[in-house]
């Protein structure tokens, strides 16, 4: 294994809770300053600690990456980018088993209390079995989608997203010098929060926001099949990325921005790109799983070498325009 993928995965693989973000990020200041990049941790909403390396205003292109950890969940979140039906149906039944649990244990509460409550007040009134429903669905619910954002930490983040602060790294260490200052890098906080760390950087910097290429590793490192996300408005990039990206013999690389969804901090930037290793299924259909369960194990390192190698490939390319 590379330096960084043993260092990471064997002391920083859960990057979750103040304490453990606080020693990544101390990590990561070591590592840049043994490679001459200057480190900024900006503060965003809610906490959040943006790690900015090198000047992104400047670069001609910034690469990404999330650095905090997902909670454990018992299913994974399963995601098909190219499939937006499947994909959407999916959440929709996972929202759909989050209400009927609520509700089952909202009718168990009611169904307990009530003749206690009852016999408390030394009265019966359909008010009070109605109120233990209310406040107990409201509460279970509520503990549930809280358990799913801000849970105990997944302690096996290989793919989502060790694979991409993996990546940064790595590329930060190869980039030829000449190309140094034309490529910078943020690792994002709080991504599995609903991409807080990313939206509180674009809002702080609305220029960049508007007019700033964004290149977001996440989760490239389980599936041969590389997804290249392009948020709409930027199309435009389609040329660029196929040029420095293709055609290898190692992957089969998939460059699109029709019909594609991939929910990460790229969506955050007008010119955005996710980017991510997905497997296919035997009728053609992209997919990503395992992610935020203990199955999370999968690091392939012929996928971070491959974006190392053509990512600078790509940064020289979008410094001669």
């Amino acid at each position: 294994m590379s330096y960084y993928s043993n260092i990471i995965l064997e002391n920083y693989q859960v990057r979750k809770g103040k304490k453990k973000k606080t020693a990544f990020i101390e990590f990561v200041k070591g590592e840049c300053a043994k490679h001459g990049y200057d480190v900024n941790v900006e503060k965003g909403s809610f906490g959040a600690r943006n790690i900015v390396v090198g000047d992104p205003e400047r670069a001609k292109v910034v690469y990404t990456a999330h650095y905090d950890t997902c909670a454990w969940l018992p299913f994974p979140n399963f995601i098909t980018p190219k499939n937006i039906g499947i994909y959407l149906l999916y959440q929709i039944f996972l929202t759909l088993a989050m209400i009927a649990l609520a509700f089952g244990g909202a009718v168990l509460m009611e169904q307990l209390f009530t003749p206690l409550v009852e016999s408390w007040l030394g009265t019966e009134s359909a008010n009070v079995g109605g109120a233990i429903f209310f406040w107990s669905f409201d509460i279970i619910f509520f503990v549930i989608l809280g358990l799913i954002m801000a849970g105990p930490a997944n302690k096996h983040t290989a793919n989502d997203n060790t694979s991409g602060v993996v990546t940064l790294l790595e590329l930060m260490k190869s980039m030829p010098t000449e190309h140094k200052n034309d490529a910078a890098y943020i690792f994002f906080d709080f991504e599995e929060s609903g991409l807080i760390g990313s939206s509180s950087y674009a809002s702080k910097h609305k220029d960049f926001k508007k007019n700033g290429l964004v290149i977001n590793f996440d989760c490239v490192s389980d599936g041969d099949t590389i997804l290249f996300a392009i948020n709409k408005k930027a199309s435009h990039l389609k040329k660029e990325l196929e040029k420095a990206y293709m055609p290898n013999d190692m992957f089969n690389v998939e460059i699109a921005y029709e019909k594609v969804i991939y929910p990460s901090d790229q969506a955050s930037f007008v010119n955005g790109v996710g980017v991510a290793s997905l497997k296919k299924s035997k009728r053609g259909i992209l997919y990503m799983d395992r992610i935020h369960t203990g199955k999370d194990t999968v690091f392939e390192e012929k996928n971070i070498a491959y974006l190392v190698e053509r990512s600078i490939e790509f940064t020289k390319l979008v410094s001669e325009k």
